[in-house]
């Protein structure tokens, strides 16, 4: 069993410990770190959690043996490689970090370190991405030529926290709340980007921010793509493969549709999991020695050095950005 200490008591770091706590037999929450205990005192008593003031004395506790992120992004890379200089290892939710060079000097500590990192994309693990993941690899839909995704919901809305809104914390709309996780299971499947063209519109600021992200991609494999992002609609969640023989489209966290020339679509429905906890627990399985954590370091690299991209030109009004 890993003992963990999460540092970010906010809403997405209360939804990582609740997954697992009591639920994992290959991690648990011994420890939290959170500016403000007080306010989530029945929270950590609930989760039997002791609080640690600080970061540094969570790394000093011989006790833990991983470090989990939940904090405002711009932090994340200063804080993994505190991590790493401790030997412990450590999950950060995502983004990774906000710019490339930040998640290479990030991955770097980690390697250098002997650690394993792990990333919040947790999407991956839909059990209808990793089927589509698992098509898209067997050859069965030929040669894949184009991928699209949209992931929006209305989290920023019902769940507002004002970091999260800032500019220099959540660029390009819903990129790092919904679109990243996108972002993540295109690059799984058709490697890095080449190129992007972005396009954000706002109708409306915070805290009931009215706003849409589309982003053309050219991916080095030559695979071309477009991603979108909503942030105030329900909850719709799909990536669609198109192959020179077929096509398959992840609907939601389960369900999957395969079309073949000839032939009616087939229609799958796959058994639901936890994504939350089936991250964590790979990443505990990672740091037991039992199996390699299943998202690379490469790829996580690949994932911020598009979503930097994307961000940039969303930024100026839609220039194509090469990289």
């Amino acid at each position: 069993m890993i003992n963990a200490a999460i540092v970010g008591l906010g809403r997405w770091g209360q939804t990582l410990v609740a997954s697992v706590q009591g639920n994992s037999e290959r991690l648990r929450f011994t420890s939290a770190v959170s500016r403000d205990p007080a306010r989530v005192r029945d929270f950590i008593e609930r989760h039997r959690l002791t609080v640690a003031w600080s970061l540094e004395a969570a790394l000093a506790d011989p006790a833990i043996d991983a470090i989990v992120l939940a904090t405002p992004h711009s932090q994340h890379a200063d804080q993994i490689v505190a991590v790493a200089a401790s030997g412990k290892a450590v999950f950060c939710e995502k983004p990774l970090t906000l710019t490339r060079a930040e998640a290479e000097r990030a991955v770097a500590a980690c390697r250098a370190a002997g650690i394993v990192l792990g990333i919040g994309t947790d999407k991956r693990f839909f059990p209808a991405n990793q089927e589509l993941a698992r098509i898209a690899a067997s050859g069965d839909l030929g040669r894949i030529l184009h991928i699209e995704g949209n992931f929006s919901n209305e989290v920023s809305a019902t769940g507002f926290s004002p970091w999260r809104d800032a500019p220099d914390e959540s660029p390009a709309g819903g990129m790092t709340g919904t679109g990243i996780h996108v972002l993540d299971t295109m690059i799984r499947m058709a490697g890095p980007v080449r190129r992007v063209q972005a396009q954000l519109l706002a109708h409306k600021p915070a805290p009931d921010p009215l706003d849409t992200i589309s982003v053309l991609l050219e991916f080095a494999s030559g695979v071309s793509g477009i991603l979108a992002a909503v942030r105030c609609t329900p909850m719709f969640s799909r990536v669609h493969v198109f192959g020179r023989n077929g096509s398959a489209e992840a609907l939601g966290r389960t369900e999957l549709v395969l079309r073949k020339g000839g032939s009616e679509p087939e229609h799958l429905h796959l058994a639901p999991v936890d994504s939350v906890r089936a991250n964590l627990d790979a990443f505990a399985d990672a740091v037991a020695g039992v199996a390699p954590y299943p998202i690379t370091p490469a790829e996580m690299i690949d994932v911020v050095a598009a979503f930097e991209a994307i961000a940039k030109a969303a930024g100026s009004e839609g220039r194509v950005r090469d990289f």
